[in-house]
């Protein structure tokens, strides 16, 4: 059994927080809290919210116990652009330049690693 949290639209790129996936991806729960705790990049915090979010989900169940824990899947997925729109500024020679405020969805799933 597989339990899921998820941030959706965080104000982060996704390519900037897919190396924070990527870190915990198939580690046990309490090694990847220790890796996000001490890692400096900001999608580490963001990812250790949700991490904590779906160990609490899973200790819901009291059959399930929590210490075997191991991140079955993590993964970013790019969302929508904030305000939902492109905002422009000025480039050189009179043009104008995008700016993208980007956003993406954070998911994470859990499940009991069989001992």
């Amino acid at each position: 059994m597989e339990f899921r949290a998820s941030h959706r639209y965080a104000h982060i790129s996704a390519k900037k927080a897919r190396p924070s996936a990527n870190l915990i991806r198939g580690l046990s729960a309490t090694r990847a809290l220790d890796l996000l705790g001490s890692h400096p990049a900001r999608g580490s915090s963001l990812f250790l919210k949700v991490l904590r979010s779906a160990i609490a989900n899973a200790a819901q169940n009291e059959a399930i116990d929590v210490n075997n824990l191991v991140v079955s899947d993590a993964r970013v997925d790019s969302g929508p652009l904030v305000q939902k729109r492109v905002r422009v500024r000025p480039g050189p020679m009179g043009r104008a330049m995008p700016i993208r405020k980007r956003t993406s969805h954070l998911r994470i799933a859990v499940r009991e690693e069989a001992v």
